[in-house]
């Protein structure tokens, strides 16, 4: 009896497949997905269903239609209801993406781990002669599955398992760019660590051999910039990417880490004329027009990304830099940042820049919250590492401050920002020898890449150098060190001030004089300089005779004597030196008490 009604289920199900052939239909539904008619091919997808008596794989692309549709959960109930989650890989992705993108991650994780491996199976039978769907094996999708449990990991701050699975998914698939940008982007590998992720991948096996030098290529272009300044070229074989606009940002991205921002501008501006609204270059662009402080093109650019992005966070980034330049306007910047931050919580940029706003004010408290949270999020960057040791140093927390430079030193041991702060906290803990290590180190690391007169931001390297070199006592060298400065930055008094303080300790009266008037001329309440100034008259005074035919023992003693305030007595060195704190671009070497060493 339970064979005849088997049997007659068999039979009742048989004659209610359709008669004719779908073949066409079925290729109506794909030209209508490939040509974004989602609509159309919803429609004749449930149709086909119906129609073959729910075939595995014309459920699939039923289920496609609904998920391109945003039709999510209709999706995901349609698969899971046929079980073919736990049978057809495919078919579990799709689901566990559909929870995805509902921002339901357990539910979403829960479809991906709950599964049958020994009932997992591609499609086999019907197969269609235009199928899309593998049918040989499941190992095509299985990179596509660890991509989407990597996403969910992050969107749940697990990220170390997200590493582990973008890791596994490129591995799987060495073309799947995706998991790589993931991995770079978001910062959450270490440079030795992306040298190492591209080293371990199977070119050779997975690419053909003319593409092999391609992908690779490509990949090396990508990782980190930002933690030391370099020079790349493309291969002879390669020639022709040289026009690719996304070789020429990464090119563009360089030039601004090695502080050419004219060079960067030129190229950035020459991309986004090309392609207006390049999601990799408009970051980029806006971070070069706040160093250049092009405020006019900041305005129009911000103005025209919220009107057509406005659910992207780079429009809000760029809207919030854009009032951060502006003297009295931090506070409307920060809402702007905080908005950005709040539509990707890993947009590295808005984070940086959101922490900055609160450091321009001197709020350390409230910038160290922030760029902690920046260093949670991007735990292979160095940058937010580097600001906190920043924000301690500012507030005389030299110990901790160095503790932070060397966490951000083992990140990116041949940054020359690093190596400078270093020399700082050194110079600050009177080990002259040390900073001079330091700061020689920066240089050559900058040196290595400046093929011309090195660029503006730079200068208080120099100057620190000088300063360190005049502690050691080697005052030609220390005056060839703010010479340079000089030629970077001629407006700047303090190194006026220096040149003029090193002049004095050889003993160059007349020289002395000229360049702390210059110091003054730029500057008039300078303290340091008008301090030396007269002192080194006064010296110049008693140093020089009335009148030459005077008898000599009416003629003052040509002995050079220093007077300095009362509670300076001794030495002219007693005086702080404003040349000691030459402001930085990230951090300024405090004054420190020249008695001491000078």
């Amino acid at each position: 009896m339970a064979g005849e009604g088997g049997n007659s289920e068999a039979a009742e199900k048989q004659n209610s497949v359709c008669s004719f052939d779908l073949t066409k239909l079925r290729e109506k539904v794909r030209n209508y997905i490939d040509t974004h008619h989602y609509d159309s091919a919803l429609f004749w997808a449930d149709k086909i269903v119906s129609l073959s008596n729910g075939d595995v794989e014309d459920v699939y692309w039923y289920a496609q239609t609904l998920y391109l549709t945003g039709q999510y959960h209709r999706a995901s109930k349609l698969l899971r209801t046929a079980k073919l989650d736990k049978t057809h890989s495919a078919c579990r992705y799709l689901a566990a993406l559909c929870h995805y993108e509902c921002k339901e991650w357990q539910e979403s994780l829960n479809i991906l781990d709950m599964v049958d491996n020994n009932k997992l199976r591609s499609f086999t039978a019907p197969c269609h002669s235009e199928s899309h769907i593998d049918t040989n094996n499941k190992e095509p999708i299985e990179h596509s599955i660890n991509l989407l449990r990597g996403k969910i990991y992050e969107a749940m701050d697990n990220r170390n398992l997200a590493v582990e699975c973008f890791r596994e998914s490129l591995r799987q698939d060495v073309y799947c760019f995706e998991a790589f940008d993931l991995l770079v982007n978001h910062h959450m590998l270490s440079a030795q660590e992306e040298r190492e992720l591209i080293d371990s991948l199977p070119f050779a096996l997975q690419c053909p051999e003319e593409e092999v030098e391609l992908v690779r290529f490509l990949y090396e272009n990508k990782v980190k910039k930002y933690n030391k300044p370099q020079n790349q070229s493309l291969p002879n074989s390669l020639c022709a990417l040289k026009e690719n606009l996304d070789v020429v940002v990464n090119l563009a991205e360089r030039h601004y880490y090695n502080c050419e921002f004219r060079d960067c501008y030129k190229i950035t501006s020459m991309v986004l004329s090309k392609d207006p609204y390049n999601s990799q270059c408009l970051p980029l662009h806006i971070a070069v027009l706040v160093e250049l402080k092009n405020l006019k093109e900041l305005f129009y650019l911000a103005h025209k990304l919220v009107d057509l992005y406005p659910n992207k966070p780079v429009s809000w980034f760029a809207v919030g830099c854009y009032y951060l330049l502006i003297p009295d306007n931090i506070e409307p910047g920060r809402r702007y940042l905080s908005k950005a931050t709040s539509m990707d919580r890993v947009y590295g940029p808005a984070w940086l820049a959101f922490g900055h706003s609160f450091a321009t004010e001197n709020e350390h408290d409230q910038a160290m919250a922030a760029y902690f949270t920046a260093s949670q999020l991007m735990k292979g960057c160095h940058l937010p590492i580097l600001y906190v040791g920043l924000e301690y140093g500012l507030t005389n927390n030299s110990k901790l401050a160095e503790r932070f430079f060397n966490q951000a030193l083992s990140i990116a041991p041949e940054d020359p920002f690093v190596l400078h702060e270093m020399g700082v906290i050194a110079f600050q803990n009177l080990d002259w020898m040390k900073a001079h290590r330091y700061f020689k180190e920066a240089l050559s690391k900058v040196e290595c890449v400046s093929n011309q007169v090195m660029v503006e931001k730079w200068e208080p390297l120099l100057n620190n150098l000088g300063h360190t070199c005049r502690k050691l006592k080697r005052y030609e060298e220390a005056l060839d060190y703010h010479r340079q400065a000089q030629v970077l930055s001629p407006q700047n008094p303090s190194t006026y001030s220096a040149i003029g303080y090193c002049y004095v300790l050889m003993g160059n009266n007349i020289m002395a004089v000229d360049y702390f008037d210059k110091a003054l001329g730029i500057r008039r309440d300078d303290t340091f300089s008008t301090t030396m100034l007269n002192n080194v008259m006064e010296a110049l005074m008693i140093e020089m005779s009335p009148c030459d035919d005077m008898p000599e023992d009416m003629q003052i003693s040509k002995k050079i004597v220093f007077e300095t305030p009362e509670s300076n007595k001794g030495s002219l060195a007693d005086v702080p030196s404003e040349a000691e704190a030459d402001s930085s671009s990230i951090m300024v070497i405090e004054e420190l008490d020249m008695d001491e060493s000078d």
